[in-house]
């Protein structure tokens, strides 16, 4: 049995797109969300599915890592509830002037637009769900 846990480093469209396929679908609680604005890093554990190969019976839980963050909003998430769970639909981005904004898309018209200098996302499994 494989234990094969990616890390997959976005830092262009492209790569963020790759990103953006393998979380869609994924889930994770409010509590599971965090930024930690003095090192400008925004962090968010999610449960998926394995799409990128062809195990996709297997859940893997993840962390996906947002760098060079300065600012974060969200819309339509109720941060006092922290067992809320969040359907990610996937990411997308705008560039703005010198900075770009990232939208996290969840489902029930929900997301996360983190204002970054760069485009920096890790994607990295940390172990299989059983």
């Amino acid at each position: 049995m494989s234990k094969y846990l990616a890390k997959i480093i976005a830092n262009d469209q492209e790569g963020l797109q790759m990103i953006s396929a393998c979380i869609s679908g994924s889930k994770t609680k409010v509590e599971n969300i965090k930024y930690l604005a003095a090192s400008k890093v925004f962090l968010m554990s999610i449960e998926r599915t394995k799409v990128e190969t062809d195990e996709s019976d297997k859940k893997i839980n993840s962390i996906c890592r947002f760098d060079f963050v300065d600012k974060v909003k969200s819309k339509n998430i109720n941060q006092s509830n922290t067992e809320e769970i969040l359907e990610l639909f996937g990411i997308d981005y705008l560039k703005n002037k010198d900075d770009y904004e990232i939208n996290l898309i969840f489902s029930n018209n929900s997301h996360i637009v983190l204002t970054t200098e760069a485009i920096e996302i890790r994607l990295e499994d940390q172990n299989e769900l059983k």
